[in-house]
């Protein structure tokens, strides 16, 4: 049954791997995999030997001299724990792409365009490449990598020097939300985990990720796209038309960053202040939105008609990529079902017996992200590795698995979203960018070993 179980798993795998050969969406896969998955623990429970306590990160002594009834206990018990951590991810994202959302209605993002007053193409590089380390690291990388290239759509004309810009954006948001709690999905999974605090994150990775981003800028500058000016037009780089918009976005972006300090305070999960964090943004919202609205239709907008007045809140939520989290719940319950089984614990076992540096197994996990979902890999280095919170492993795996995504423009959501938006082809970035993504992240590796030692 084991045999069955880790096949079905690697089927499934290759399938979210190759979703754009088969034309089919990853979060299929994910999903049917994990329901087999559990179907045939649920299965063939009285003939496992083994079972992993979550809970306690160690196999329960015994288990095969359990009876059936207890076994099956343990079972509704052991998918119940899993269920209850994967919603304390998934509600964290939920909200906090329910807030960006919300600054996206006011269209608060339009605001960053007051930084872009340049026509050098080399300033223009380092602009995009700190807005995108930065704002990474607050609104996550993904949504990070929307704005920016949504910006750039609006004042680079020319598409070969846009797919230039969309690259050196890939990496610098990569190598931003590697650094930041809520700056990956990967990051997030580890800090909600208990494998990692914001302190030690933020210390031990925020110098590795500059670094695997300013080398790589460093060098694109003096390549020759990124010489010269562009064209720019006086009303690409004009302010947003909705007055709330900067007060939408700097109310947004802190309500988010709150996060992390109201879990400190209060030793509650993160969810519970992601949730605080929307409602009070979601106040603010329904309030500059009802401001907007008149009865006889004359200030009437975009977001509000004739018939009356539409929640921006509702608005928000109803845009919210639901398959991504349900990808994201389908890898986690799937991952969940190989750890309940001890696979994880024991093939950590066996890889730290083959190669006892665990540095190069680390960097692997990096390589290995830009080929297939870092999602996944985090999910089961969690599983394989019982280090206690703030291990140098943990933080290694942070930055690997962030960063090392890079490599490919398929190894990571920002670049599979860049290349959705700018028809980016895979081989011209392999070509282009890759080598560039590569001396980052080696470079900022090392940075990072050497900075544990101290």
């Amino acid at each position: 049954m084991e045999t069955l179980i880790i096949i079905i798993f690697i089927v499934g795998y290759l399938a979210i791997t190759l979703e754009h050969n088969l034309k089919l969406d990853k979060l299929i896969p994910a999903l049917g995999m994990m329901a087999i998955l559990w179907a045939l623990v649920a299965f063939g429970i009285d003939n496992f030997s083994n079972w992993f306590d979550s809970g306690a990160h160690q196999l329960i002594d015994g288990f095969a001299s359990f009876t059936s009834e207890e076994k099956h206990h343990l079972l509704e018990e052991t998918l119940l724990h899993h269920l209850g951590k994967t919603a304390e991810i998934l509600f964290f994202l939920l909200g906090a792409m329910t807030i960006v959302e919300i600054i996206d209605y006011f269209d608060g993002f339009s605001t960053f365009k007051n930084y872009i007053k340049t026509k050098r193409k080399k300033k223009l590089l380092w602009i995009f490449a700190g807005l995108a380390f930065i704002l990474s690291a607050i609104i996550d990388n993904l949504t990070a990598t929307i704005v920016l290239i949504t910006i750039l759509q609006k004042i680079i004309n020319d598409k070969e020097t846009r797919l230039w810009f969309a690259g050196i954006i890939i990496i610098a948001a990569n190598a931003g939300g590697a650094w930041s709690p809520i700056g990956d999905v990967t990051t997030t999974m580890l800090w909600i985990g208990k494998k990692v605090s914001t302190s030690k994150l933020i210390e031990y990775l925020i110098i590795p990720s500059l670094i695997c981003t300013v080398i790589p800028v460093f060098i694109a500058s003096f390549l020759k796209p990124f010489q010269g000016n562009i064209e720019t037009e006086d009303e690409s780089l004009s302010v947003s038309q909705n007055k709330f918009g900067p007060i939408m976005l700097y109310l947004g972006l802190g309500a988010i960053m709150f996060v992390p300090v109201f879990k400190t305070i209060t030793h509650l999960p993160p969810y519970v202040g992601m949730m605080l964090s929307l409602a009070i943004v979601g106040v603010f919202a329904e309030i500059y939105s009802r401001t907007k609205f008149s009865i006889s239709n004359v200030h009437a907008d975009e977001h509000n008609d004739l018939e009356g007045y539409h929640s921006p809140v509702h608005k928000s939520l109803s845009k919210i990529e639901m398959p991504s989290v349900l990808f994201f719940f389908g890898i986690l319950m799937a991952v969940a079902a190989l750890e309940t089984l001890g696979m994880l614990f024991i093939g950590a076992e066996h890889l730290k017996t083959i190669i006892p540096n665990m540095d190069v197994v680390i960097m692997l996990l990096g390589v290995g992200s830009a080929v297939v979902d870092n999602v996944p890999l985090v999910a089961a280095s969690m599983g394989m590795f019982q280090e206690p919170i703030d291990s140098h492993i943990w933080h290694f795996v942070a930055y690997s698995a962030g960063t090392g995504g890079s490599m490919l423009i398929i190894g990571s959501a920002a670049g599979v979203v860049a290349m959705g938006m700018e028809k980016i082809n895979f081989f011209w970035y392999f070509k282009n960018i890759a080598w560039l993504a590569a001396i980052g992240f080696v470079a900022g590796a090392i940075a990072f070993m050497f900075i544990r030692n101290f």
